[in-house]
């Protein structure tokens, strides 16, 4: 079927972080950003993790107007500098009276700290938007994808919550479909990056591949197997009914976010050494299938999505493409061979970016 060719997509080179885009005003003590049009005082908790720095990039690149920022971290980070707008934020130790006057705060110090943090921050003013899953599942929380479902922000009491990342990736893939067409059932299998499992797990993926090409023994500490050169099932607790957490996630919170309790999701979730892009590969069954350009020129209007899809030069999305950008890499569009109503595709996004960081902020932006 004739098609305009999408745009090229130029590869990147995987990197632990990706730098901002540009550089915006010099914060100067107390960390107050020098611009008329300041607004927020923001905090970041898990400052000094994966997604705190990426939070503190992206929140930089988009020129989020941050009146007055506060690094909050264990008392084993407390202390140490981290790059914003072209001065460096101390990091302080997180405290009960850490919020005292802050109007975000961004959570992602996992779902320990973020049930017992979380709402002294709401009690002390502040809106919090948390990257852990302590509350996803909650009623009264709003889980947004901000492209899909932003009207869920204005429910907040306090608390809105950052879908799990592959969560966002799986939807943003599909949101361009669902508004052709119910999406009945969806079978997806993940290839998913390391950064998902923190900085530590990225430097283990470094460490260990240079230890497998040099012929050196390496015993994984982070990670329950063995990383460089491999693949495994994800390394989260598998229930009785044989799905593990991760898929249970994909499966509930896809329900919610879309308000559809009776899709049938059923996800396969794998590890596999990639530094901080997942990739999905995506089979949805539709109630009726449009014509193939009618969804080609749907994922072209979506914003987010980046068509990739070029069937000349055997070229789709790639992790090493995705890697630092903000959109999610769609292609290998067809007619799914099995159900008669089906869509296959492929689709490749930044786990600490749309996966995370930059989702957050989204929701910050909306608010």
């Amino acid at each position: 079927m004739p098609r305009t060719p999408p745009p090229a997509v130029q590869p990147t080179r995987p990197t632990l972080s990706a730098k901002p885009t540009h550089a915006c005003a010099p914060i100067i003590p107390p960390y107050r950003v020098q611009s008329p049009a300041v607004k927020y005082a923001v905090a970041i908790v898990g400052a000094t993790g994966a997604v705190g720095q990426e939070l503190l990039q992206v929140l930089e690149a988009r020129r989020f107007p941050v009146r007055s920022l506060r690094l909050l971290a264990s008392e084993r980070s407390a202390g140490t500098e981290l790059p914003f707008c072209g001065g460096r934020v101390r990091v302080e130790r997180l405290q009960p009276d850490s919020f005292r006057g802050i109007d975000i705060a961004f959570f992602s110090a996992g779902s320990a700290r973020s049930q017992e943090f979380a709402p002294l921050a709401v009690q002390a003013g502040a809106v919090v938007i948390d990257n852990s899953s302590a509350f996803r599942m909650q009623p009264e929380v709003p889980l947004v994808i901000p492209e899909i479902n932003p009207d869920a922000i204005r429910a907040h009491q306090g608390i809105i919550a950052n879908p799990n990342c592959s969560t966002i990736l799986m939807l943003m893939a599909l949101e361009p479909l669902r508004r052709l067409s119910r999406i009945r059932r969806i079978v997806v299998s993940t290839y998913q990056a390391a950064s998902g499992a923190g900085a530590r797990a990225m430097q283990e993926l470094l460490d260990a591949t240079r230890a497998y090409l040099s012929g050196e023994p390496y015993t994984p500490t982070v990670l329950p197997h063995p990383y460089a050169f491999n693949l495994f099932s994800h390394d989260s607790a598998i229930g009785e009914d044989g799905y593990n957490e991760e898929e249970r996630k994909m499966i509930q919170e896809t329900r919610k976010i879309w308000g559809d309790p009776a899709i049938a999701v059923s996800p396969t979730c794998v590890r596999v050494p990639v530094l901080r892009a997942h990739s999905e590969s995506i089979v949805a069954e539709l109630e009726t299938r449009p014509p193939l350009e009618t969804i080609y020129a749907a994922y072209r209007a979506f914003e987010g999505v980046q068509l990739v899809d070029d069937r000349a030069r055997n070229h789709f999305p790639m992790p090493i493409e995705a890697t630092g950008r903000d959109e999610v890499l769609v292609g290998r569009i067809r007619y799914d061979a099995g159900p008669p109503n089906g869509v296959a595709l492929f689709a490749c996004g930044d786990q600490l970016r749309k996966g995370a960081a930059l989702n957050a902020v989204q929701i910050a932006e909306r608010l």
